[in-house]
């Protein structure tokens, strides 16, 4: 018996498949290194409130926020459960919470660097194998997905980190944040579902991906970057 598949069902199928093998884990692994970022930076200037809520962790369980995950299993940006602070137990409350909130973005963009070297060094290599290939495909969507929820997370909007900043730098910002809290996730997933926010996002992290790609390349030594359809993956 012959079965037709149509290029839709393919395509919906090889985009199941995309996210179950590839996106999923980078996500869990961007999600979990972000709230660990947050976590330790707050437990380092002083604050042992993370630990103590079990928040610590590279646990991904610990750190999951059911539609921040659903976002950027989607859109390619989300967030996470806030980490619960206690700005008391900082020397410098001001000064420290804008370096706990930055800490999360930050060990996004260092994971996003180290997973483009990984996959510049798979490249150059040429080690064949199926752990080969799999952490080849894998290290650039980590690279994206963890480019993606920094940025993302620099937005000022609650409950993202760049709300945090932009309230210990302009107290006024902090009452208009408590006037839409109620809100503030709706308010996000209709920015990401109607492209507001996705499509000057996705220009811009792919802009930053080129750009880190070009000094992996240099650093690696590595040929000519072309890509495949669009996808960024080296050929």
């Amino acid at each position: 018996m012959f079965f037709h598949v149509s290029p839709s069902l393919g395509a919906f199928f090889y985009e199941f498949f995309e996210t179950l093998v590839y996106v999923t884990p980078a996500v869990i692994v961007a999600i979990s290194l972000h709230e660990f970022a947050h976590g330790y930076m707050s437990c380092k200037l002083g604050d042992p409130t993370p630990k103590l809520d079990g928040r610590l962790t590279l646990n991904p369980f610990r750190h999951l926020d059911v539609w921040g995950t659903l976002c950027l299993l989607i859109f390619h940006v989300g967030w996470a459960k806030p980490i619960r602070v206690n700005t008391r137990n900082y020397k410098h409350p001001k000064r420290d919470m804008i370096l706990v909130a930055l800490s999360g973005p930050v060990m996004n963009f260092i994971v996003a660097f180290l997973s483009l070297v990984l996959h510049g060094i798979l490249y150059k290599i040429q080690a064949f194998g199926f752990m080969n290939e799999y952490l080849y495909v894998f290290s650039y969507y980590s690279a994206v997905l963890n480019m993606g929820l920094g940025l993302f997370n620099l937005i000022p909007i609650p409950p993202l980190d760049g709300a945090t900043v932009l309230r210990e730098i302009w107290p006024a910002a902090g009452t208009f944040y408590f006037r839409i809290r109620r809100y503030s996730i709706f308010l996000l997933a209709l920015l990401l579902g109607t492209g507001v926010l996705t499509i000057p996002l996705n220009t811009l992290s792919q802009t930053c991906i080129n750009s880190m790609w070009t000094f992996v390349r240099l650093i690696l030594r590595i040929g000519i970057y072309t890509g495949t359809g669009g996808s960024g993956v080296v050929i």
